[in-house]
């Protein structure tokens, strides 16, 4: 997945999406965040409980009439653009406390304000992180869920950056503090979700290890982060590697479970997902110049401001933006 610097919750590397998490009858679960969108809508079981959510308000971002013009009439005509998102990922992405439809956090934020600049109200929807690009076009007309921007990933879709992340180790408090490093993995059970950079990294690492004539890193892939924090709440893998700021999130929300190791690596950009294709022609551009709008008035600063996540902002948004 993504990030850079080290926020509040620390920076995220490469991936795609990833998680919120809470201590419930000692495992922990994660989740994600958004305030205000009474057009978000949601798919899935992956709700799980949350802590506080920040309340600070987003000023409504005011309608570019020349960007709105360059939205594709596939949009305008069906009045949303439906954006689908991982909610296991907070502090980016996760269902609000008691609820199993409301979705919020950073990215949704965002979202609904490229979609005031754009005039076309983003919709967002749960979905399984690894389901998203295959279903781009098709079920969905963007993605907002910490995806990283990657070569291999431009070659499905396109990407507009927004937003830079690393890849974070995190262990139970007082065990494995050794874990910090792909190198330390070998023989090591590890939890990751499925579709991720971490996934990829893991098992790239366990070919390293075999390579080397060590054991093999224990892959364990989950359908969403929930599953990788409960695993490493019950001891079932030995560490849990995400996003940074999902990382230092998880952490934070463990009450002293969890704890992180080593130092973060990989930092990319996240990127938001377009579809290829006719059929939206324009909204790549479009979703840039509206992330340039909302950088020049303040909002986007703001959104991060809002959830902590200062140090991954950038200033140099970009269309397909990836070299790796």
């Amino acid at each position: 997945m993504k990030m850079h610097g080290t926020s509040r919750w620390g920076s995220r590397s490469a991936l795609t999406r990833v998680a919120a998490v809470t201590l419930a009858v000692g495992v922990l679960m994660a989740a994600s965040a958004c305030s205000s969108s009474k057009s978000t809508s949601t798919t899935g079981t992956t709700a799980a409980p949350t802590t506080t959510v920040p309340t600070t308000p987003i000023p409504t971002a005011t309608k570019d009439a020349s960007l709105a013009a360059m939205v594709p009439s596939k949009l305008t005509s069906a009045g949303k653009a439906v954006v689908a998102t991982d909610a296991s990922y907070a502090p980016n992405e996760f269902f609000a406390a008691g609820s199993s439809s409301q979705i919020v956090g950073m990215d949704i934020d965002l979202g609904h304000a490229i979609g005031q600049v754009l005039g076309v109200p983003f919709d967002f929807t749960n979905a399984s992180f690894d389901s998203i690009i295959p279903a781009m076009g098709t079920r969905y007309d963007v993605s907002m869920s910490s995806f990283t921007d990657t070569l291999e990933r431009q070659k499905q879709v396109d990407m507009v950056t927004y937003f830079s992340a690393g890849t974070s180790f995190y262990v139970n408090k007082g065990q494995n503090g050794d874990l910090g490093s792909l190198d330390a993995l070998c023989g090591k059970s590890v939890g990751v979700e499925k579709g991720t950079t971490q996934e990829t990294d893991a098992t790239a690492q366990s070919g390293k290890c075999t390579k080397a004539g060590k054991s093999k890193v224990d892959v364990q892939s989950f359908p969403d982060q929930n599953g990788a924090n409960v695993a490493l709440a019950s001891s079932r893998v030995d560490m849990v590697m995400a996003d940074s700021p999902v990382a230092a999130y998880a952490v934070e929300q463990s009450s002293g479970k969890f704890e992180l190791a080593g130092q973060p690596y990989g930092t990319a950009p996240y990127g938001i997902v377009v579809p290829k294709g006719s059929d939206y022609t324009g909204l790549n551009n479009a979703i840039l110049g509206a992330l340039k709008a909302l950088q020049s008035d303040g909002i986007y600063a703001k959104i991060m401001a809002k959830w902590g996540v200062q140090s991954g902002a950038i200033s140099n948004f970009q269309l397909n933006g990836a070299t790796s």
